[in-house]
């Protein structure tokens, strides 16, 4: 559906390139995710796949149409979530929500049904100048939906939400993917990353370094072991376990056996451990 080739762009009209050479295809229903720091060149791809920033080399192709050739209905079929929160400060949740529906030539969503959604129903006749970080993040999240997109571009649309929140957010991405809808997550949280995505890429230094599942990504560069917790003598101990070594398998065995067994964990890489190994940095 989605089919991104050589893309390269400069903010300084030069060789400095902010991102280099981006190659990646998304399907159709999929959970894409562009994983990678702060400054790693996220945005940038995004804004160069929304229109946002003009295509300077390489290409950006929808259902085999060129970024350059869409027309103004491209904009009826895409939503996007910026990670910081854009809104009217003067109009209320619902004015706001009210106002961009008026901006597509589409059916819209009803405003109140996005706003419980989020759980901003209670909030809809308040002024968003008095919205706290996280309840302009859910706005946010809510505007994206209006015009019920194919396409859906989320940067960070989790950042600054509780656990509670966060996981409503997660499970209204679900919902959409189930509904067919692709989407392009842009993020340095890994774990939600891990929970969401079908495919990750991981971007460092404006070119991806790995892209594949995250379980392929774990099952590549994490070990195969196991760690085991148990009780002997009246102390806790634990011990790993490789999963491919058949000596210490029978230990293992032993240990299931004869011992009061606590816990086991298996000791596969984080998908935030496997970018430090491939970047030697972290997700600052």
């Amino acid at each position: 559906m989605i089919k991104v080739s050589n893309l390269q762009h400069s903010y300084t009209n030069d060789n400095n390139y902010a991102v280099k050479d981006i190659n990646f295809e998304i399907a159709e229903g999929e959970i894409f995710g562009f994983l990678g720091p702060s400054g790693s060149g996220k945005s940038t791809v995004q804004n160069i796949m929304t229109g946002l920033l003009p295509l300077q080399k390489g290409d950006v192709l929808y259902n085999g149409e060129s970024l350059k050739n869409v027309s103004s209905s491209f904009y009826n079929q895409i939503g996007v979530s910026f990670e910081h929160p854009n809104l009217y400060s003067k109009l209320t949740a619902y004015e706001n929500l009210l106002y961009f529906a008026g901006l597509f030539d589409v059916p819209t969503e009803d405003p109140l049904k996005l706003l419980d959604m989020v759980g901003l129903r209670d909030s809809a006749k308040k002024k968003t100048a008095n919205f706290s970080k996280g309840m302009k993040q859910r706005l946010v999240f809510a505007r994206a939906l209006i015009n019920k997109p194919k396409i859906l571009f989320l940067d960070e649309p989790t950042s600054g939400l509780d656990p509670a929140t966060a996981n409503k957010v997660k499970e209204i991405i679900y919902q959409k993917k189930r509904e067919g809808c692709t989407i392009f997550l842009t993020t340095h949280n890994m774990v939600a990353a891990d929970e969401l995505c079908d495919r990750v890429a991981f971007l460092y230094n404006g070119t991806i370094v790995a892209m594949d599942s995250p379980r392929n990504l774990k099952l590549e560069f994490g070990q195969k072991s196991i760690l085991v917790e148990y009780r002997c003598d009246g102390e806790i101990k634990s011990k790993i376990f490789s999963l491919s070594n058949k000596e210490e398998l029978k230990d293992f065995n032993e240990i299931l056996s004869n011992q009061d067994v606590e816990t086991i964990h298996t000791q596969e890489a984080t998908l935030e451990q496997i970018f430090i190994k491939l970047t030697g940095r972290g997700l600052e």
